[in-house]
């Protein structure tokens, strides 16, 4: 279709990507797209969500791993709003509930297969 100067310039409706775009027939589309990048120059705070429920599920001495778990929650609370300092110190406290949570789950393991080799030797 040609177009003169009497008749109006013809526009067809196109669908692209959910988008309605109006493409002047006989003429190319224009697409314009941006790519940001931001460098960070710091790494996320960790929150240790994961080993927090493995704590609290797995050997949850005096509720360590629910307290754990609250931090970790916490953690990421702080994280997604973009306070990073709160969220290290949140995460920080939840790692160290982890860590003596998993020290005292494997010094009672421990503690009982020694009782048990002692009652073994004791009683026989």
């Amino acid at each position: 279709m040609k177009l003169t100067a009497l008749q109006p310039s013809a526009f067809v409706p196109v669908k692209e990507n959910k988008c309605d775009v109006l493409v002047e027939t006989g003429s190319p589309a224009v697409v314009q797209h941006t790519t940001v990048r931001i460098d960070r120059t710091e790494p996320l705070p960790r929150d240790h969500i994961v080993w927090s429920l493995c704590s609290l599920l797995y050997g949850n001495p005096f509720c360590l791993g629910l307290a754990a778990l609250c931090y970790s929650v916490k953690a990421r609370d702080r994280k997604l709003l973009g306070d990073l300092e709160g969220a290290r110190k949140q995460g920080s406290t939840a790692l160290c509930l982890n860590i003596f949570a998993l020290v005292l789950v494997v010094t009672m393991i421990i503690l009982f297969f020694v009782m048990l080799y002692l009652q073994d030797i004791l009683f026989y």
